[in-house]
C-alpha cells in the first residue's frame, strides 16, 4: 500500500510524510520544489507528471495548493491551473488507476464572507451546513475544487473525504493589526479557542479520512481545535471574549498576563468540528484546555511535530508589507 502525498515540500505535507515514514508507511511524495520530502519534482498541473506518479498508489492525500497569501502574488490563471485543474489530473488518474481512497485538504477560508457577521450580530457558529460565499480567487478555486472531488465521488465512485483545515501555519497573520497588536505565539494560542488546530491534530484527521474513505463514500468536515464555547455564547463573544473565556476557564486571564499576552477582545467566529469528531473517530489534543496546561507548568503548547516541520513561508522573498502581502480589499 503506497500512500501519494501532494505538496510534501510544504507545512502539512512535511508533516504527513514524516509521520508516515516514522511510521514505516511507504509513502510518496511529490512537489514543485525539492525537499527532504519530495520523491518526485513536478507540478500538479502537468498530466502526464501525475499519471507517473500515481504508479503504483493505492491512497491519496492531495494537500497541494496555492494559498491565500498567494493572491496578491499570483493570477487568476495561477489559482485555476494549480488548485483546480491539478486537482482534476489527480482525481482522473486516481479514478483510472483505482486508488482505494482520497482525502483532499481544502480550508476553512472557503466559508468567506459567510465567517462576518454583521455589526451587532452574534459570533457565526461555523458547520459544515454553513452555505460558503467565497471572498477571493483562493476561496472561488478551493470550492471549485472541492465540486469537482464530489463530482468523482458520485459518479467514478472515488471514496473521497473533504476535509476543510482551520489555521495551522507557525507564520505570523497576514492581518497586519493582529500581526502587529501580538506575538505570533500570544495570537496563536487565542485562535485555539475558535480557529486554529495544531498540525499533529491535521496529519491524524487526515489519516483517518484516508482509513474510513472507503466506508464513508463522500464526506466533508470541519478540522479545528475543539472549542469550548457552546452557541450559547455567541453573543457574548462578539461583545466581551475576555469574559466569557474568563468565565470557563477561572484565572486564564491571570496565566495570559504573567507571560504578557493578552485575549482577543472580541470574536467573530467558531469552527465546530463535532461531526469530524463523530464520523471519524478524531480526537484532536491539543486545544485551549490543553494550552492553559501548558502556560501552568511552563512547558511547551505546540506538538513536537509542529516544532520539527517549522516555519516556512509562502514566497521566496520578503515584502515591504508583511512576511506574506495580501490584497486586503478581497482578503
Amino acid at each position: 500500500m503506497t500512500i501519494l502525498v501532494t505538496g510534501s515540500a510544504g507545512h502539512l505535507g512535511e508533516a504527513l510524510m514524516r509521520t508516515l515514514r516514522a511510521q514505516s508507511r511507504w509513502a510518496r511524495g511529490i512537489d514543485i520544489k525539492p525537499s527532504a520530502f519530495t520523491d518526485r519534482i513536478g507540478s500538479i498541473g502537468d498530466r502526464d507528471f501525475v499519471r507517473q506518479a500515481m504508479s503504483g498508489i493505492s491512497h491519496v492525500i492531495h494537500a497541494a495548493t496555492l494559498h491565500k497569501p498567494h493572491v496578491a502574488t499570483h493570477g487568476n490563471r495561477d489559482f485555476l491551473d494549480t488548485n483546480v485543474g491539478g486537482t482534476l489530473n489527480l482525481l482522473e488518474e486516481a479514478a483510472t488507476a483505482g486508488v482505494s481512497s482520497f482525502v483532499f485538504t481544502s480550508t476553512t477560508s472557503a466559508f468567506g464572507a459567510a465567517l462576518t457577521p454583521a455589526e451587532g450580530e452574534p459570533a457565526a457558529w461555523v458547520t459544515e451546513d454553513v452555505l460558503p460565499i467565497a471572498r477571493n480567487i483562493y476561496g472561488v478555486t478551493k470550492l471549485a475544487a472541492e465540486g469537482v472531488c464530489e463530482l468523482f465521488a458520485r459518479k467514478s465512485r472515488l471514496p473521497l473525504v473533504i476535509l476543510r483545515t482551520s489555521r495551522f501555519f507557525p507564520e505570523s497573520d497576514d492581518d497586519p493589526g493582529i500581526r502587529n497588536g501580538y506575538l505570533a505565539e500570544n495570537a496563536h494560542g487565542n485562535e485555539l479557542l475558535h480557529r486554529r488546530v495544531d498540525i499533529s491534530d491535521v496529519v491524524g484527521a487526515h489519516l483517518l479520512a484516508l482509513e474510513r474513505a472507503p466506508a464513508i463514500g463522500f464526506g466533508r468536515y470541519i478540522v479545528s481545535a475543539t472549542t469550548p464555547f457552546s452557541s450559547g455564547d455567541l453573543a457574548a463573544l462578539r461583545r466581551d471574549a475576555p469574559a466569557v473565556v474568563e468565565r470557563l476557564f477561572p484565572g486564564a486571564g491571570s496565566l495570559y498576563a504573567e507571560r504578557g499576552w493578552k485575549m482577543f477582545p472580541t470574536l467573530d467566529r467558531v469552527y465546530v468540528n463535532e461531526r469530524a469528531r463523530r464520523e471519524l473517530g478524531w480526537l484532536p489534543r491539543y486545544d485551549f484546555r490543553f494550552l492553559l496546561d501548558c502556560l501552568r507548568e511552563n512547558r511547551e503548547w505546540r506538538s513536537p511535530l509542529a516544532l520539527d516541520v517549522g516555519s516556512k513561508g509562502y514566497h521566496d522573498e520578503d515584502f515591504a508589507e508583511g512576511p506574506y502581502p495580501v490584497d486586503q480589499a478581497t482578503a
